[in-house]
């Protein structure tokens, strides 16, 4: 184990030992070092670690502090992840985002509250407005799509998935995938089925939440490039 693994790995101890909490500030960085038995470069690099990783968060002038702890927060660098990704490794990412949403959008119909159907109901008057223009707002679009779909995740009772969810559609995602979408109509596809979710959310319905979610899902996944055949 190298040293600003073991750093890593005494922090994160102390953490699930209980010795640090969420907000908690670290001990001073000499105190620390000795606590860890690695010399300060060492514990620098071990905090710069953790603090890309989200777990702590360093103030100039004041200390290290651990987190709130947040899935969201934890598990953002998964979205990078999924970013550089090419478009021939899309297919594999959106399976897993679809296997997650279709649950999602069950665990939503039996949770949602009739002040977030409203704001769903909004986002697709939206939509609405923009399909009528002469020459479709691609932005505009987009911005709904993760809209909608952040207020299902958001009801989901479960904070992991959605924050899941949110790293496997990045806004980059949804543009990647926007740019490959060439049959004309798909933006009047897609606002179709997000209205048939939205329909079975606001009947409370978790089995048709479910397969709506997993239509509209499975149609996407259908349009994206697989990957290459190995000796192709």
């Amino acid at each position: 184990m190298s040293r600003t693994d073991q750093v890593v790995d005494g922090i994160k101890r102390m953490i699930l030992d209980g010795e640090l909490g969420p907000g908690d500030r670290l001990p001073v960085e000499k105190e620390l070092a000795e606590t860890l038995d690695v010399s300060r470069g060492s514990l620098r690099e071990g905090v710069r670690a953790l603090s890309i990783l989200g777990i702590v968060d360093t103030r100039q002038g004041d200390g290290t502090y651990v987190t709130s702890l947040d899935p969201a927060r934890l598990l953002s660098p998964m979205g990078f992840v999924v970013d550089l990704q090419g478009d021939g490794s899309a297919r594999p990412f959106h399976g897993v985002r679809r296997v997650l949403e279709t649950e999602a959008a069950a665990l939503a119909a039996t949770r949602i509250t009739p002040e977030a159907l409203a704001e769903a109901r909004d986002v697709l008057d939206q939509v609405e407005h923009i399909l009528c223009q002469p020459d479709v707002d691609h932005e505009g679009f987009i911005e709904a799509d993760i809209a909608f779909h952040r207020i299902i995740a958001a009801h989901t009772g479960n904070p992991v998935m959605a924050a899941l969810i949110e790293s496997l559609a990045t806004r980059t995602v949804r543009e990647r995938l926007w740019r490959g979408l060439h049959e004309e109509g798909a933006e009047e596809r897609t606002h179709g089925e997000h209205r048939a979710v939205w329909r079975a959310l606001a009947a409370g319905d978790p089995e048709a939440a479910r397969i709506r979610m997993a239509n509209h899902l499975l149609g996407v996944e259908e349009s994206l490039p697989e990957l290459p055949v190995d000796g192709a």
